[in-house]
């Protein structure tokens, strides 16, 4: 997902000092922001971080296996960051133009109009 790779804009003038606790949470961001676009198997936290749903959720498709996830050692769960990707993209929603397309294709192949 390419929008997850934005890092966050600081602008400060010359009048702005950042206190170390805002310093800290732009360094958590960032790093946030590199696993998502660098790491390739992801942890449960991070998966659902990474997908924008609890963990909690994700944990109940991982149990109905709904949603790819391996298992090393028989207890942890990790994702694919690729696979993830795939998954999410999987049920895309038509919009109303390419829903009417398919409408028009359909009825000139079967002989009638709309």
């Amino acid at each position: 997902m390419q929008g997850k790779c934005a890092y966050p804009i600081v602008s400060l003038n010359s009048k702005q000092a950042m206190t170390k606790e805002e310093i800290k949470e732009i360094a958590k961001e960032v790093v946030n922001n590199t696993i998502f676009c660098t790491k390739v198997m992801l942890t449960s936290d991070e998966a659902a971080a990474y997908m924008g749903i609890s963990k909690s959720y994700l944990y109940k498709m991982t149990m109905r296996k709904e949603i790819p996830c391996y298992k090393p050692m028989g207890k942890m769960c990790y994702f694919d960051r690729a696979e993830l990707e795939e998954w999410m993209r999987g049920n895309r929603a038509s919009t109303d133009a390419e829903i009417s397309q398919q409408a028009q294709s359909y009825c000139i192949k079967k002989g009638g109009a709309i």
